[in-house]
This record gives C-alpha cells, structure tokens and sequence, in this order.
C-alpha cells in the first residue's frame, strides 16, 4: 500500500487544491527523506504548480519553471491538504514536509514507516528517463505490452505483476485480485501464459484497477486521500485479506500461500494451478451455462 489506485485518488483529490496555485514555502523537517538537492527552490518553493502527473505508484509535481519533484508514497505515505480554515496546531506525528500555498492552505507529507520519499528532477526530460526505466502504467496496459513483460519468465506470474519493470502500479492487493477474476493460479510460471491467458488478464487487470480507482482505492489500514477520505475498494476485494473464507464465485475454501515474499490467496477451483484443469473448469461451465432452458 498504496498501490496504483490509491495514487491516482490522492493525485485527483490533491490537484484541485493546488494546480494553479503558488507555492509560497516549503518546510522541510527530515533532510534524509529527499533524495538529491534539498534547496527550497528544489522542492518547488516559489513555483506555480502547473499539473501533477502520475505513472504507476510514482507521482510528479510539475512546476511552471519546468522544475519537478517526484513523490513516491512507499508503504503508509500520505499527501493531506489543509485548507486555510482548517486551525493549523502545528506538524503531525510524522509529518516530514509541508508545503504552504498563497491564498491559504498547506500540503503535509507524512509517512510514519518513511518507506517513501522525493526526489528533485530539474525537468521534464528527467522524469521521462526516470519512468522509462518502469514498466507501462497498469491502468492502460493491453496484451502485447503484458507478453513482453512476461515472455520467457520463470517466475511465478504473482512475482513477475509485482516488478515494477514490467508494469508499473500493481501491488499484492491488485495482483491476487486481477489473477483472481482472469482465472490464473498466481503459481503459474509467468512465460508459461498462453496468448488467451495475458489478454485475459490483462482485462482483469485495467478493469480490477479503473473500478477500484472508481471507488477511492482500498482503505487496508491507514490509507486516506489528499481530502482525508478512505477508499472503498477494499469493500469488494474478492481473494485478497480474505484467506480461509469461501470464494465468492464458487464457495470453495480460498487458500494462502506465500509468493514473492508476500502472502497470496487464491481459489484452487477458480484458480487451478493446472491449466488444462482451467481450460476445463472453464469449458465445464460454458456448456452448463449453454444448457440451461434447453428442452430434453
């Protein structure tokens, strides 16, 4: 957390707050948590935020004068915007940065675990080298980009979502979701996908993604957006956290297992780690669901 979703919530809260707006000081309270210059200027003081751009789970403030910082919310990061209303009692626990915006108004950084971070770039041609080493965004990714990443891979299919060299903005929650609804065990040896298989995940994967972006990202633990406001996502989440329970789809007793360092849940019928048992379970419902109010 966060993950893709989450990013792009806090990107579409914060942005109209402050696009538009200038930047009359920054505060900066852990120097550690740049990385690179740590001038005021560097961290956008006297610029005019002109747009906030978002690539995977990365974010980038745009300045007029072509500066950039990008903002990488790692684990339990969180960008909270603070109207000119709101009675300002000082930092928060954990605050590391706060921007202070003309007309009223602040941004603070706060990362309790301070798993993320900013990095100056001095323009947009550096951020264009920098998320060119990423994979493509997840939210627009399409079968041919997804073969790429995936061809010749020996790792579990799980691990290979995970690297953000192959798609950027998909983390534990959003993978076992998507393997879940394309029917893939997270097991599978990622080169082992047959043509059929990654376009249908990556179906799964921009549909589990725009409707989680839809509901505000999912709220595990302490994830808010820039307006203070939890997600929903996590609401729907058909495997993930939900290890031991029944499967939504088929009532079978979803299964742990760890991958990637990470722990997974998955439905072993929905999910079969033998594909020819997933051609099969498949096959086995398309003809049930052709024979229902057949005549005998």
């Amino acid at each position: 957390m966060p993950e893709l979703p989450e990013v792009e919530s806090v990107r579409g809260t914060l942005a109209p707050h402050v696009v538009g707006r200038r930047c009359s000081a920054v505060t900066l309270r852990r120097p550690d948590f740049v990385e690179g210059p740590r001038s005021a200027a560097d961290l956008l003081a006297g610029a005019t935020l002109v747009e906030i751009r978002r690539h995977g789970k990365q974010l980038a403030l745009i300045g007029d004068a072509g500066r950039v910082l990008v903002v990488q919310l790692g684990m339990t990061g969180r960008l909270v915007w603070r109207s000119a209303a709101d009675r300002d009692s000082g930092p928060t626990p954990h605050e590391h940065v706060r921007w202070r915006f003309e007309g009223g108004g602040t941004v603070a950084f706060i990362d309790p675990r301070r798993f993320g971070g900013l990095t100056p770039l001095p323009a947009a041609d550096a951020l264009r080298d920098r998320w060119g080493a990423l994979g493509p965004d997840a939210l627009g990714i399409g079968p041919p980009a997804l073969a790429r990443g995936l061809h010749g891979s020996w790792r579990a299919v799980k691990a290979a979502l995970l690297d953000q060299r192959v798609l950027a903005g998909v983390g534990n929650i959003y993978a076992d979701e998507a393997l879940f609804q394309a029917g893939i065990h997270p097991s599978r040896q990622a080169g082992s996908l047959r043509h059929e298989e990654i376009t249908r995940l990556a179906a799964a994967i921009r549909s589990v993604l725009r409707r989680a972006v839809r509901a505000g990202g999912s709220t595990v633990r302490d994830y808010v957006n820039a307006d203070g406001a939890a997600g929903e996502f996590s609401r729907s989440h058909a495997v993930y956290g939900r290890g031991g329970a029944p499967c939504r789809r088929c009532g079978e007793t979803l299964t742990v297992l760890r991958l990637a360092q990470r722990a997974t849940v998955a439905c072993p019928v929905c999910q079969p780690e033998n594909p020819m048992i997933h051609s099969f379970v498949h096959t086995g419902r398309s003809r049930r669901a052709a024979s229902v109010g057949r005549p005998r």
